[in-house]
């Protein structure tokens, strides 16, 4: 805490305040405009009663002359009314100039989160100020869309949260409503309870990884894409076994840097999503290469038909092909989001689509 804050130099402090940006300009012009006119003016009367002493040269002691006291009040009262002028045409210029920015100033104070669709529409030339605006309405844009975003996630986080838990709370009140319950159908009901609340678990870990992904990089690291994909593919060995669904990859050396546990969430949700979105007798396929200096992963895999205007919607948090929201076994719709946010935070660039004969290929390329 600073010492003076509250003695006498904090006061004079305090009490100091920046001029007005009005207040500024108007200084600005008038002294600008002062700086020649005054100095002319005086340089006028100066020359006038040289003329007039010369004039007089012979006299012991020149009497008063009316006609240059004249002169000098005239340009004393030139000069007065010259700066009162120049000061109030300058207040005015400076007004007009700063009337688009009070208005800009207005509308960005009536702008909130619940109106963030109104935006400034300055117009006129394409000037700096025009830009500004411009620059302005885009950023509302921006931060209308992620309310949006926000709202949208929130009330999709609530529903999926939600429904385990109603479910748990359902099986728990039916077990105990029983007046006949025996011990197995008593330990079925634990069972069940609790493989809810391991949903609720992996879900809650889900959005966590999600908000790392979207927080950014603390971290970066030099690694290759290689390791993290070989441990992954051993890990879900079994659960493709399992699927009848063929594991192959083509591994060239990939280095990047970033950070290890976030690339390890967006493969392991590219393997995830591969596999939970597949079909019996399908194929997985992972590719690393570089080109130009920059590493490239790319998985495929078959599955359903997806269509184009269907593949931006995957990559939203809780979205799924079709129009089912509830949950399933295989996840919360949070996998493909987790992949987006991780690339992004990389500055990986992204590319995904369909199939001919369906499911999906992935490519994200690591600058």
């Amino acid at each position: 805490m600073d010492p003076t804050a509250t003695g006498p130099a904090g006061r004079v402090r305090r009490h100091l305040r920046r001029p007005s940006l009005r207040t500024q300009l108007t200084t600005l012009y008038a002294g600008m405009v002062l700086a020649v006119v005054v100095p002319m003016l005086l340089l006028a009367g100066f020359l006038f009663g040289r003329d007039q002493i010369r004039l007089r040269a012979g006299d012991a002691v020149p009497p008063p002359d009316p006609a240059t006291q004249q002169v000098d009040a005239a340009l004393a009262i030139t000069a007065f009314i010259v700066v009162v002028l120049t000061v109030l045409t300058a207040w005015w210029l400076a007004g007009r100039f700063l009337r688009p920015l009070r208005a800009m100033t207005v509308t960005a104070q009536e702008i909130s989160a619940t109106n963030l669709n109104r935006r400034l529409g300055l117009r006129g030339p394409d000037d700096e100020l025009t830009k500004l605006g411009r620059t302005l309405d885009d950023l509302f844009e921006r931060l209308d869309s992620a309310f949006a975003a926000q709202r949208h996630f929130v009330a999709n986080a609530s529903h999926e949260l939600r429904t385990p838990l109603a479910g748990q709370r359902a099986v728990l009140q039916v077990a105990l409503a029983d007046p006949e319950a025996s011990t197995a159908s008593l330990r079925a009901a634990c069972e069940e309870a609790l493989g809810l609340g391991e949903r609720q678990e992996r879900l809650i870990a889900a959005l966590l990884t999600l908000a790392e992904g979207q927080k950014g990089i603390e971290h970066r690291e030099v690694f290759d894409l290689v390791d993290v994909i070989k441990a992954e593919m051993q890990s879900h060995h079994a659960e493709a076994t399992r699927r009848t669904i063929t594991l192959q990859a083509s591994l060239d050396p990939a280095p990047i840097s970033g950070d290890p546990d976030l690339i390890t969430s967006m493969i392991r949700n590219l393997v995830d999503n591969a596999l939970h979105h597949n079909v019996p007798d399908g194929h997985l396929t992972i590719t690393t290469e570089r080109i130009n200096g920059c590493a490239r992963l790319s998985v495929a895999n078959t599955g359903p038909t997806i269509r184009s205007q269907d593949l931006r919607r995957l990559f939203q948090p809780f979205q799924r092909l079709g129009t089912q929201r509830t949950h399933t076994a295989d996840g919360h719709g949070l996998g493909l989001a987790i992949v987006q946010a991780v690339a992004d935070a990389h500055g990986a660039q992204l590319t995904a689509r369909p199939r001919p004969g369906g499911g999906l290929d992935v490519t994200i390329l690591f600058g």
